[in-house]
């Protein structure tokens, strides 16, 4: 009998547990919802403002890198801040804060450094324009409002005036141009053009006897 009354009170248990335990579940979610700061939209993550109706009108590309080799074997790198498809007015796209680093395979290192860059519908040319700095790795700095570079093969050309600063002193001209040596001597030429002035400046040289 005792055996038989100890069960049922553990039925009993388990039945008055199966009503219990819910409702205090309920409670306890019910407390939750009850003590929890309400949500302020005001706090919600904040994104970045991108005005949507000016980016669709203007679509543009933020921070693009080109990267290519040229027919004879020169790297070209070309990065800008930001570039916009061709519109009406322009020969085609068009880019901000430009910067190119250009590697020929004789080792020779040229790097530019732009306002902006406007490049042609076929792809083979970029024009540079706006307080233009060459940097050549051969010690020459030359500065120009426009210059046009080639991607298809190694060639930079500047059709404006030029004024430059290498190991010889100072030089201005009406053009440059550096492009491939030519007739397989192999190497490539960095040419002035044009009304062509040099300061001979020589870069000074300690006298080995002094030593």
């Amino acid at each position: 009998m005792r055996g038989r009354a100890a069960q049922d009170g553990w039925s009993r248990l388990v039945a008055w547990l199966k009503v219990v335990l819910p409702l205090a579940a309920l409670a306890l979610l019910s407390t939750l919802f009850l003590v929890s700061n309400r949500i302020n939209p005001e706090d919600a993550i904040p994104y970045a403002q991108v005005d949507v109706e000016a980016r669709l009108k203007e679509p543009r590309m933020t921070a693009p890198t080109y990267a290519g080799t040229t027919k004879d074997g020169a790297a070209l790198e070309v990065s800008a801040a930001e570039t916009r498809p061709e519109v009406e007015g322009t020969r085609g796209q068009t880019a901000t804060d430009v910067a190119a680093r250009l590697s020929t395979p004789d080792g020779v290192v040229t790097e530019l450094a732009a306002k902006g860059a406007e490049m042609a519908p076929d792809g083979r040319e970029v024009v540079f324009r706006g307080d233009v700095v060459v940097t050549h790795s051969l010690g020459y700095r030359v500065e120009t409002e426009a210059l046009t570079a080639r991607l298809d093969v190694t060639g930079l050309r500047s059709d404006t005036a030029v004024r430059a600063e290498g190991p010889v002193g100072q030089i201005t001209a009406d053009t440059m141009e550096l492009a491939p040596a030519g007739a397989g001597g192999g190497g490539y030429l960095l040419v002035f053009n044009g009304r062509v002035k040099l300061v001979y400046r020589p870069e000074t040289r300690t006298n080995p006897s002094q030593d």
